[in-house]
């Protein structure tokens, strides 16, 4: 005769079984409980849909859809693209022509409106959109830096026979839409540079102007250095980028440096560019100042938007960083 004991263990583990089966058969999946639930989308901005549609979001209950408009047309292009991952309204939103097209003509403002309507439907497809993303541009809302590092032999002493020393300076660039620039060569961190690098900049700055001519992705740029002998430096550069309009890599392809006669400039504001735009690499027009072709310093520029100036690792010390790789 069987105890109550042997009973109740038996019952138990078929219980058991049967739970580890059911288990098995039926697993937790908690988004199933999603399913046969309509997930209304979001209306987009200027829907023809005649319903009435409450959102539920509270800030497009209490934010009209004509001052959202009004707010997202003063952003930067790239703080655009950030704000379409906020919701799918905001996406909608900023997939409207008027934004892009906007930002294009100001990019190319250059080449002027006919001749940007052309390479808008010859190249893309009539999109604004594509265009800004596809074309290569300058930006302009930061400054391009490249950073070159040389060994520089220094003072034999007594406990080290043979000393070096790792010199770092740097190059920035600023454009404008309109076809000028600002350049200045200096030992001095990012963070410390943007703050006077505009035309406001005094003399003591150091800070050059120069003009600048875009064709596809190649970029010509030349400016003035005055004085006694002044000396034209000219820049043949190449825009590419690390990702898909990013745009944010320049190639320093040649850095030339020739003589100007004084008739030939009448001030430091004058187009140099226009100037010496056909001239020769090794062609120079005073023959106290030598052409020159350098072949140091031609560190590809990387670009840094102003709000990364002050925390850019292009501010580490050549302690933390003896090198940097522009990509």
């Amino acid at each position: 005769m069987t105890s109550d004991y042997t009973v109740e263990l038996a019952v138990e583990l078929e219980t058991a079984a049967r739970l580890r089966a059911s288990q098995f058969i039926f697993p937790q999946r908690p988004w199933l409980d999603l399913y046969g639930i309509n997930v209304r989308p979001v209306a987009p901005f200027g829907s023809a849909s005649s319903k009435q549609f409450v959102d539920p979001a509270l800030i497009h209950r209490v934010l009209p859809d004509e001052l959202l408009f009004e707010i997202l047309s003063k952003t930067t292009p790239y703080t655009l693209g950030r704000a379409a991952c906020v919701c799918r309204k905001w996406r909608y939103t900023i997939r409207n022509p008027v934004f892009w097209r906007n930002a294009c003509l100001k990019a190319w403002q250059v080449s002027g409106l006919v001749e940007n309507y052309k390479v808008l439907q010859l190249k893309y497809d009539g999109s604004w959109r594509k265009m800004w993303l596809l074309r290569p541009r300058i930006r302009t809302d930061g400054i391009y830096v490249s950073r070159n590092t040389y060994i520089r032999a220094g003072v034999a002493e007594w406990k080290i026979t043979n000393p070096v020393h790792l010199v770092c300076y740097y190059r920035y660039m600023r454009f404008y839409p309109s076809g000028r620039f600002l350049y200045k060569n200096s030992s001095q961190k990012v963070k410390d540079v943007a703050k006077y690098l505009n035309f406001r900049a005094s003399k003591a700055d150091c800070v050059f102007k120069g003009n600048y001519t875009l064709s596809e992705d190649k970029v010509e740029a030349a400016l003035l250095y005055p004085g006694t002998r002044p000396t034209v430096l000219r820049f043949r550069l190449r825009l590419r980028g690390t990702t898909q309009g990013a745009n944010n890599r320049m190639d320093l392809l040649a850095l030339l440096t020739s003589g100007v006669n004084d008739n030939e400039v009448n001030g430091p504001d004058e187009d140099i560019l226009g100037v010496v735009e056909r001239w020769e690499e090794d062609e120079t027009h005073n023959p106290d100042v030598p052409a020159i072709s350098h072949k140091r310093g031609l560190t590809p520029f990387v670009f840094v938007s102003f709000e990364e100036v002050e925390t850019s690792v292009l501010n580490l010390p050549v302690e933390k960083m003896d090198y940097y790789v522009p990509g």
